[in-house]
C-alpha cells in the first residue's frame, strides 16, 4: 500500500503531548517519547478512515465528540494486547499447587470462588484460568465459581466473547486440553478452535477503565493484573495497587506480570514469590 498524505506527515511534539496528556487523564496510560512512532502509525489509520486531514484535525474531532465513541476507538488502537494461553506458567502452577487448594479448604462453607482478570485482552488469560480450575479440581463443579474478565478495549473484548482462536494461537496448548475444551471449526488455513460453552459460561466479560469507578464490590479471592501496570507511572501504580488491596478478600492474592513488581510502591501486601502478593 502506498503511503498517504497522513502517513507522510510528522507527528509533532505538541500534537504528541496533546494525545499523551489526554490518554493519561482518561485511563492512566503513560505514553512516553518512545511510543511516538507507534502512536503516529496507529492513529494515522483512524485519520484515513475518518477522512480527516491531519493530526490537529483528529485531536479536535476527538475532543468535540460528545458521545466519546472516537475516544474509545482511539484508546482501542493505542492499547497493546499481546497474550496467549497459559502465559507465564509459573502463576498457573502456583494457583494449582497453593492458592486453589487453600481456597478449597478455607471456603468450603460458602463454596464460592471469585477471580478477576483485570486486563484480559482477547480472553486467553481468563479462559486459561477456567480450564485450569475445571481440569485440575473436579470438585469445583459443585461450587459457585465465577471469573470476571475486564479490559479497556471494546475491540479485544468482542474477540474474547467470541472465544474463537486461530490454530496458531492455540499451538502451545497441550493436545489433551485442546481436544477436551475446544471445538475445531473450519479446515486448512481457515481452521480455528472455539472454547467450549462449559468454559465460556464461567467467564463474564465487561469493559472497564481501571482509572474510573469500579461497579463490582468484590471481594475477590484472586486478581490477575499482569503486564498492565507497565503502562502506568509509579503514582498511578500505587493508587491502583491500593484499590486492588481494598477489593480483595482477606488472604486474597494479587498476581502481576513477571516484568513488573511492587518495588518502589508503598503497599500493604505481603510478598509471596516473584510477581505474587497476598493480602
Amino acid at each position: 500500500m502506498l503511503p498517504t498524505a497522513v502517513d507522510m506527515q510528522p507527528l509533532t511534539d505538541p500534537q504528541f503531548e496533546d494525545i499523551s496528556t489526554l490518554v493519561k487523564s482518561i485511563c492512566g496510560i503513560n505514553l512516553h517519547d518512545g511510543k511516538k512512532e507507534l502512536v503516529k502509525a496507529r492513529l494515522a489509520k483512524r485519520i484515513r478512515l475518518l477522512g480527516l486531514r491531519d493530526f490537529d484535525e483528529y485531536i479536535s474531532y476527538v475532543r468535540a465528540d460528545a458521545s466519546s465513541a472516537e475516544l474509545t476507538a482511539m484508546l482501542d488502537h493505542l492499547s497493546t494486547n499481546l497474550t496467549f494461553f497459559f502465559r507465564e506458567m509459573a502463576h498457573f502452577d502456583h494457583l494449582r499447587s497453593v492458592v486453589i487448594p487453600e481456597l478449597l479448604h478455607r471456603k468450603r462453607d460458602t463454596a464460592q470462588i471469585r477471580i478477576w482478570s483485570s486486563g484480559c485482552s482477547t480472553g486467553e488469560e481468563p479462559y486459561s484460568l477456567a480450564i485450569l480450575l475445571t481440569d485440575t479440581f473436579p470438585e469445583l463443579r459443585c461450587w459457585d465459581v465465577k471469573i470476571l474478565a475486564t479490559d479497556l478495549s471494546t475491540r479485544v473484548l468482542a474477540r474474547a466473547r467470541e472465544g474463537q482462536y486461530e490454530t496458531a494461537r492455540v499451538a502451545q496448548m497441550p493436545q489433551s486440553l485442546l481436544t477436551k475444551y475446544f471445538t475445531a471449526e473450519g479446515r486448512g488455513v481457515g481452521r480455528a478452535h472455539r472454547v467450549n460453552d462449559s468454559i465460556r459460561s464461567m467467564v463474564t466479560f465487561a469493559r472497564l477503565n481501571l482509572m474510573e469507578g469500579w461497579p463490582m464490590k468484590g471481594p475477590f479471592d484472586v486478581i490477575f493484573c499482569r503486564n498492565v501496570m507497565i503502562y502506568f507511572d509509579k503514582p498511578t501504580q500505587g493508587h491502583l495497587v491500593d484499590r486492588y488491596h481494598d477489593i480483595l478478600a482477606p488472604g486474597g492474592v494479587l498476581m502481576v506480570g513477571h516484568s513488573e513488581s511492587l518495588t518502589g510502591i508503598n503497599h500493604k501486601f505481603r510478598y509471596v514469590c516473584p510477581a505474587v502478593y497476598q493480602k
